[in-house]
């Protein structure tokens, strides 16, 4: 770090260059605008510390894979941003670590035909003002259906916030293209934790996505590691915002003093403007590894964009420890599912707000469980004095379906009490 650009200039802010590898191996061209004149950053092994490694000639051009942006601090660094690999990029506010990242967009995700990959080829960094709060990042992504402009304003802080605008040029018609996709890890928790051995309680970047749709509806669906790939697709109009949240900040939780994942990022998407109809799609990818990142998030517009057609959007993608903008009504807090009597499967929702803080008006509220198949038995809802929240449990009976798509909320008078849990159960 201490061959970073900027190093003692007074900024704030340092840059430097990550070096291609085994995963990382395609490199990306990086430049520097200063004072409107622009710079490209040459390779030199003189930038690197290899270790035991033998270093590379001194004239060898490897190229980087990637850049990463820093706080300065006297002598400690903080990161702030990493872009590398793909269209990768990945920020954290601070006192957290890397977990949940963003994607610039993603092109036939889920298809038979495979995915297509973009990729970042060029980078643009420009060194940022003294005592400004923001530093902006331009990047060109190139695939074989379109190529594709960026900017990212990002703010770092205690929220860290990427103001990003996009254009694409596509050179046919797309009609699988993910915009501001969110990729994480999710291997197991008290939801799912079938055949697993291992002395953590849980393992995840993110525990949930959150939705709050064009029509105000919050919607909280729990993650999970499936058998087989599934795909949930959630239509919408004029979506208000969508994440990947890490809802569980409790140490004890996850027991894992390497990894901390209590500390990983929620990331949270708002768009700038309408985005007409479409859905968030949701893919949940078998794993059984915390190395894959087997968790895609993204909104996917209803209308193809035609060959030649040149199209912009803009959102901001928010890293930081909550959402910007929550419900206002009560939050699920955890998802537990377990072994019932008959083959039939427990669940377990837990219940956080601040509507729980008048015992009697947590008396009325009254548990609206449904599903698309099977059977639901023995749905009860109460207080829970030791969380000072409530508790719903019910029992599913699958009757041998393999797939069960359940629906909760709480409900007072006729009126919603609670975001609206889903979850799709499978064997």
């Amino acid at each position: 770090r201490d061959r970073g650009m900027w190093i003692g200039e007074g900024r704030g802010v340092t840059l430097d260059f990550q070096h291609p590898g085994y995963i990382f191996s395609t490199p990306v061209a990086i430049r520097v605008v200063e004072n409107g004149i622009v710079r490209e950053m040459r390779y030199s092994p003189d930038l690197f510390d290899f270790g035991n490694l033998q270093p590379p000639p001194a004239d060898a051009d490897l190229g980087f894979s990637g850049l990463r942006l820093s706080l300065q601090k006297d002598t400690r660094f903080e990161d702030i941003v990493l872009f590398q690999g793909l269209t990768y990029f990945q920020a954290i506010a601070r006192g957290q670590t890397f977990g949940t990242l963003a994607r610039a967009f993603t092109l036939k995700v889920g298809d038979q035909a495979g995915e297509e990959m973009p990729l970042f080829r060029a980078l643009f960094v420009e060194r940022p003002a003294q005592g400004a709060n923001a530093i902006t990042v331009y990047a060109l992504a190139d695939s074989e259906s379109t190529s594709a402009l960026f900017r990212f304003a990002i703010r770092p802080g205690d929220v860290t916030v990427a103001d990003v605008e996009a254009t694409f040029l596509p050179r046919v018609n797309l009609d699988a293209l993910g915009v501001a996709p969110l990729a994480s890890m999710y291997l197991f928790g008290p939801n799912d934790r079938g055949g697993v051995d291992d002395y953590r309680p849980e393992v995840h970047d993110a525990s949930g996505l959150a939705m709050w749709t064009g029509a105000g509806e919050w919607i909280w669906r729990p993650l999970s590691d499936p058998e087989t790939l599934q795909i949930s697709v959630f239509t919408d109009q004029n979506p208000k915002g969508f994440g990947l949240l890490q809802r569980e900040r409790n140490f004890r939780a996850f027991e894992d003093m390497d990894q901390r994942f209590e500390l990983r990022p929620t990331v949270w998407v708002e768009p700038v403007g309408d985005w007409g109809p479409g859905a968030i799609h949701l893919i949940e990818i078998p794993s059984d590894s915390e190395a894959n990142r087997n968790i895609l998030a993204q909104w996917r517009p209803r209308q193809p964009i035609a060959a030649g057609q040149e199209t912009s959007l803009a959102y901001r993608v928010f890293f930081g420890w909550v959402p910007p903008e929550r419900p206002p009504l009560a939050t699920v807090a955890s998802t537990r599912v377990g072994r019932a009597p008959q083959r039939r499967r427990l669940f377990v929702l837990d219940y956080a707000g601040d509507i729980f803080a008048d015992p009697q008006r947590s008396a009325q509220i009254k548990p609206a469980v449904s599903q698309s198949r099977g059977k639901i038995l023995n749905v009860t809802g109460r207080p829970n004095p030791d969380t000072r929240g409530y508790r719903v449990t019910f029992e599913v009976d699958p009757e041998n379906n393999p797939l069960v798509e359940l629906r909760a909320i709480l409900e007072m008078d006729g009126a919603a009490q609670s975001e609206t849990w889903l979850y799709r159960w499978t064997p």
